[in-house]
């Protein structure tokens, strides 16, 4: 049985996506390997970039890609960085003249939450925030059982609401909404429902201080090597 082929690029080493080429020279696709996308799905690819054809898509991809490159600055030591991504957020929400920001926050991050609130507003923006727990819906609504509550049985507990959040910022027609530490499925459901852009100040890491990224950089250590451990069948 052959195995069909998807695209890998985590495992891709030629990255002809990203050549270090003059402007006008053709990228070597050739020398792309068989599961790079660009060799798949070169129709679906050529078909969806005419998104990007769209006068108000076209005008966000352009901004998204200015600020990118106001990330850094060239020095005599070389390119370095500058800008931190909460000052990214505030300086695109600027460049797309977005006058009121939405925050979904986690109950667990409500400092963090005041915080970005102060500053947002600092910076001349109408701020609307909501809290996972909004509605103070029992956690027994979605068939939670008195062992699987975190404060322990006996308790009344609210769930987690983030359709909840999500159509609240919808309603008040917020420019953009902004997640800020929802737990890994709330997140997701926020999401799927949220119908404004968004984007990402921070995931929740109750391990790394909200830093994800610190289990890969210790998954080859003696720490948490366990997160590279094979799962038997």
């Amino acid at each position: 049985m052959v195995k069909k082929l998807y695209p890998v690029c985590a495992r891709c080493t030629k990255v002809v996506c990203f050549p270090l080429l003059k402007s006008g020279e053709e990228p070597p696709i050739d020398d792309a390997p068989a599961y790079c996308p660009m060799k798949l799905m070169p129709e679906l690819i050529e078909k969806v970039t005419t998104e990007y054809d769209r006068p108000e898509v076209r005008e966000f991809a352009r901004l998204a890609s200015v600020q990118e490159f106001e990330c850094y600055e060239q020095v005599p030591g070389g390119r370095r960085t500058k800008i931190p991504r909460v000052e990214e957020l505030i300086q695109f929400s600027h460049k797309c003249n977005y006058k009121k920001l939405g925050i979904a926050f986690c109950t667990g991050l409500a400092n963090e939450a005041r915080i970005l609130t102060d500053i947002l507003e600092n910076k001349g923006f109408e701020v609307v925030s909501v809290r996972c727990k909004v509605g103070a819906t029992p956690k027994e609504r979605i068939g939670i059982r008195e062992e699987e509550k975190i404060r322990g049985p006996g308790w009344l507990e609210s769930m987690c609401s983030p359709i909840v959040q999500a159509e609240i910022l919808n309603a008040v027609k917020v420019d953009m909404a902004i997640m800020l530490g929802l737990c890994i499925g709330h997140d997701t459901l926020f999401i799927k429902y949220c119908r404004v852009p968004l984007t990402v100040l921070a995931v929740k890491d109750r391990v790394f201080g909200h830093n994800p990224l610190a289990a890969l950089y210790l998954a080859n250590t003696s720490y948490y090597g366990r997160l590279m451990a094979k799962t038997e069948d």
